[in-house]
């Protein structure tokens, strides 16, 4: 961060909507194994030829996440940064920020042209939310294999997030899921706030997240203009 701000000086710039410039910042938040890491890895196939990009990665105490998309080679080392939040992981995206600025802050100035930076946050559960000082929009993860009730349970993830995802739909079968019900009950707790049904399995390359977040790399590059 640098040296002529504080915390609050960007805090107070995101809720204002009046941060200039810089590559947007999309996190990705949801529940341990809901499948952040591998929707973030192909996120990074998808659209690392469109776009200049990036990843920061949350672990508590290793980089496992950050170890699995370099292991995967979705983009360049020196393109993928990992904090080690040493806490829960909301902390760090939502309460204390500052590692995770500092992280966004080094990889913009190793490539001064980012256009679009992924913050990946470490498995929490559905209150998990992202702080807008830190992102610009945030997606949420879920997934099938928690049962057709999780959308309606609700929390701050499910129910604010820009995006909602319903990861892993091919285990519906399996899980006695019923699809129209995680359908139903996302758009009754989040009105006119989209949610996506996906299956990696499927469709790897994450076609509809990926359209969604192009659009939003669109809207921000006409906001800069």
């Amino acid at each position: 961060m640098p040296p002529d701000h504080n915390l609050d000086d960007y805090v107070d710039a995101y809720e204002h909507g009046h941060r200039h410039g810089g590559p947007l910042r999309v996190g990705l938040g949801g529940p341990v194994g809901s499948g952040k890491t591998a929707l973030a890895a192909a996120l990074c196939r998808t659209l690392g030829a469109e776009y200049d990009l990036a990843v920061v990665t949350n672990d508590i105490y290793t980089t496992e996440d950050a170890d699995f998309l370099r292991r995967n080679a979705v983009l360049p080392d020196d393109r993928i940064e990992a904090v080690q939040t040493g806490c829960c992981p909301h902390t760090a995206i939502r309460d204390d920020i500052t590692a995770n600025l500092d992280a966004v802050e080094l990889l913009e100035a190793r490539h001064p042209g980012l256009e679009l930076v992924l913050v990946e946050s470490g498995g929490d559960n559905l209150t998990a939310s992202f702080s807008y000082g830190l992102v610009d929009v945030q997606v949420f993860v879920v997934d099938v294999a928690g049962g057709d009730k999780v959308p309606r349970k609700g929390g701050p993830g499910v129910t604010a997030s820009d995006l909602l995802v319903v990861n892993k739909t091919d285990l519906a079968p399996l899980v006695g899921a019923d699809l129209d019900v995680m359908r139903r009950d996302s758009a009754v707790v989040r009105g006119d706030k989209p949610t996506l049904l996906i299956s990696l399995r499927e469709d790897p390359a994450a076609t509809e997240v990926a359209e969604w977040v192009r659009a939003q790399v669109r809207a921000r590059q006409l906001q800069q203009a």
